[in-house]
């Protein structure tokens, strides 16, 4: 560059301190959340256009309230690769990009295990009510009040996952582990998988005892569990879900569990984070994690690594390592 100076980098989300010192060590970051009181958005895009050689790259929040779209690339026009450090790209107009020629990648395969982990062990917690169970016994219940109610095992159960990717797999796999009996919906039958496929949700629940919503959010799959899928899950049935909070109709959720519609569910997204149902916190069939399968240790230093690796593959003018739009 002519300048000698390192590129900017427009930053929309917070970042855990090593993971701030890694970027600020390699690109001169125009961070939005670096001041307590921060300028809003437009203006704060428009002194980033302005500053001489502008960021050519973005990095952004999956779920945030920053949205790369039309409106954000006209402000910033000098942009052309956008990092988000979510799986899930349903906050990035890709028709967008592509238009303007703007490359995105995202975490790829970074959080996969976790999520999948984190998804077991809700199911496990809702069945065994492990989390109530523990709020019984701190409450001084035990032995007061007797035995604590059954929980329901988990072996054996049938498990219906909407969305058979790399996080849907990997579930699918650990509960093959417990003896559970796997079927799955997807935009299409997978001949690579030994699992019965549904092109129907609603079919799907029917004849599951789980079921978890593992798929991205789009315009097909916005609320694709509705009321007449928790029906069709039935008053035994329990809802995972690890994906996006609108995957699910929410009020039609709080309705079901309140009716006993069906026995329970393990939350770990919401419609509105952090806002979520009132409803949902008296209610000991219901686990709630806030948005968390994501992060572990592991995963931090993961996202950083990989991160930084999409953004000098792209400074160095070499494909991203995991492009989705190339």
């Amino acid at each position: 560059m002519a300048s000698g100076k390192p590129p900017a980098v427009l930053l929309l989300r917070t970042l855990d301190p090593p993971f701030a010192v890694a970027l600020r060590d390699r690109y001169r970051v125009l961070d939005f959340y670096a001041s307590d009181q921060p300028v809003p958005l437009p203006a704060f895009l428009a002194a980033a256009a302005a500053v001489p050689d502008p960021p050519r790259a973005a990095v952004v929040m999956g779920g945030g309230s920053v949205r790369a779209n039309a409106t954000f690339f006209d402000a910033v026009p000098s942009l052309r690769c956008v990092v988000s450090t979510a799986a899930g790209v349903d906050h990035i107009d890709l028709a967008e990009c592509a238009r303007r020629g703007v490359v995105v990648a995202n975490s790829g395969k970074v959080y996969s295990t976790d999520v999948a982990d984190h998804a077991v062990g809700m199911l496990i917690d809702v069945l065994r009510r492990v989390s109530a169970a523990e709020r019984f016994v701190r409450r001084g219940l035990w032995p007061m009040q007797g035995d604590y109610p059954l929980g329901s095992k988990l072996g054996g159960k049938r498990v219906g996952i909407i969305g058979l990717g790399n996080i849907g797999s990997l579930i699918a796999k650990r509960l093959q582990a417990f003896g559970c009996i796997i079927s799955y919906n997807s935009r299409r039958l997978k001949d690579s998988v030994p699992y019965k496929y549904y092109p129907d949700v609603r079919a799907l629940a029917a004849e599951s005892d789980v079921l978890v919503v593992a798929c991205a959010l789009n315009k097909e799959t916005r609320r694709i569990v509705t009321g007449d899928v928790l029906d069709a899950l039935g008053r035994d049935g329990v809802l995972i879900n690890i994906s996006r909070g609108a995957n699910v109709d929410e009020p039609e959720l709080v309705r079901a569990l309140q009716e006993g519609r069906i026995a329970g569910a393990g939350l770990d997204v919401f419609e509105d984070e952090p806002r979520l149902p009132a409803e949902l916190l008296s209610m000991d069939n219901v686990v709630l994690t806030p948005h968390a399968a994501v992060w572990t240790s592991e995963s931090r230093s993961d996202l950083r690594e990989h991160t930084l690796a999409n953004l000098e593959a792209f400074f160095s003018g070499k494909p991203l390592l995991t492009p989705v739009l190339p």
